[in-house]
């Protein structure tokens, strides 16, 4: 909803609203703060999840307690980290690293009632550490405070089956993003839920502490209102058939 919100910031949310969603995850929150409030109070939205960084990433260092401030401030009870680069994914002194500055975050969170989570791209899947993706030999470091928000998509491009992998995971993973498409690092050509190649229903199904599903397209190539809006009726219908082939 990015360029939505910055042509027309309380009108997006607005939108949202009118089509059904009565949640929603923000990015970046903590730079407008009060804006979001007041938004979300109008319309009726509540943020169970918020993306911006917790950990140090190249240049940026965050500020926990601004972060936490705002998360307390917005109702968030889970601060996902949204981002670490492909090159920090291919050793393990890297991963213990980010998993060490992952537990700190966590450790300052809960002074504020909010937990920290980290969410995934293609890489941490298709990179791998002694036989195993490099998620789950992050995960194998990370304190059991911290949990996942698996982008489902991102993990089938990674080359691992989401059913599987979220089978593996267990309790760790209490959010998903919920996203379709042809399964390729080509973002322009996501798609509505259920008009891809994803399992969307298996995937929920194998999610069994899910506490939040996120509809999310990293691209569209329509009118974003419509992508969210179609995504939306297709989940309120219920399971569907699955896919008869493809990638899953």
């Amino acid at each position: 909803m990015r360029d939505a919100l910055e042509a027309d910031f309380d009108g997006a949310i607005r939108r949202l609203a009118e089509i059904g969603y009565r949640r929603a995850e923000p990015c970046a929150f903590e730079t407008r703060v009060e804006a979001f409030a007041a938004a979300f109070a109008e319309h009726d939205i509540t943020a169970p999840t918020g993306h911006t960084f917790v950990i140090p990433v190249g240049e940026v260092s965050p500020d926990l307690d601004q972060v936490f401030t705002a998360a307390r401030r917005l109702r968030i009870g889970t601060v996902v980290h949204p981002f670490i680069p492909p090159e920090r994914w291919h050793d393990i002194e890297a991963i213990r690293d980010t998993a060490a500055h992952l537990n700190l975050a966590a450790k300052k969170g809960a002074e504020y009632g909010v937990r920290v989570g980290y969410h995934n791209h293609d890489w941490e899947i298709s990179s791998k550490i002694e036989d195993t993706t490099a998620l789950e030999a992050l995960v194998s470091l990370l304190d059991p405070e911290v949990v996942l928000e698996l982008d489902t998509y991102w993990a089938a491009v990674g080359g691992e089956d989401p059913v599987r992998l979220l089978e593996r995971l267990g309790q760790r993973v209490s959010a998903i993003h919920i996203k379709d498409g042809p399964v390729t690092k080509d973002t322009s050509a996501q798609l509505p839920a259920g008009q891809g190649q994803m399992d969307v229903w298996g995937i929920i199904e194998a999610a069994k502490h899910l506490e939040v599903g996120i509809v999310e397209f990293d691209d569209y190539a329509g009118d974003i209102f419509d992508g969210v809006t179609a995504s939306l009726r297709y989940l309120e219908a219920g399971p569907h058939d699955r896919p008869k082939g493809g990638a899953r």
